[in-house]
């Protein structure tokens, strides 16, 4: 499995971009919300990745951080959601601003959405309640990693955005910084 890719974007269209890693050309797509964030094309980007294999292709998705990558996972493992669907929902807003709407029980959130309607919102809505409960209590120890970096005087979305890339095994709050300070160059 591709879970992760650090290289230079070489195209960069509405869907996906092409990243370059050691001479390979890797076509990742992306949200709209992604996209915007990214550097221009030339520029080195690090994603995290979800590859989906399918008889007939095989594609990656790519994620700024790995938040949006586990809120990706989750909403697969919603039975009638697909990659495509998941995409979609990972770019109607920020992930806190999806977690808040769907604890409210706000099924308008997916208004718009192809191959959602009201059926299909409820069910969802209803799996993602739990398991966002779940991801909230996982990420405790991330929030006081953040804290730290806000008082060693990053901005919180500098501090959010490295957290992103600390691999999901360092659990200690210690090293979580450690390994966030060691992404933003310090």
């Amino acid at each position: 499995m591709i879970s992760f890719l650090n290289g230079e974007i070489i195209l960069k269209r509405d869907k996906f971009i092409i990243v370059e890693v050691a001479g390979i050309g890797y076509k990742v797509f992306l949200s709209r919300q992604s996209l915007l964030k990214l550097p221009e094309v030339g520029q080195m980007v690090k994603l995290f990745t979800f590859q989906n294999v399918k008889e007939e292709a095989l594609d990656l998705y790519g994620f700024l951080t790995y938040g949006e990558f586990e809120f990706f996972e989750i909403l697969m493992d919603i039975r009638g959601v697909g990659p495509r669907s998941a995409l979609d929902i990972s770019q109607l807003g920020s992930l806190d601003k999806i977690k808040e709407r769907v604890l409210q029980q706000d099924e308008k959130i997916f208004e718009g959405i192809p191959g959602i309607g009201a059926k299909k919102a409820g069910t969802i809505i209803l799996e993602l309640t739990g398991k966002i409960k779940v991801l909230g209590q996982k990420s405790q120890s991330a929030d006081e990693a953040e804290n730290a970096l806000v008082q060693l005087g990053f901005a919180k979305q500098q501090a959010k955005e490295a957290l992103g890339f600390v691999p999901p095994e360092i659990k200690k709050t210690e090293d979580r910084v450690k390994s966030a300070l060691k992404f933003l160059g310090k």
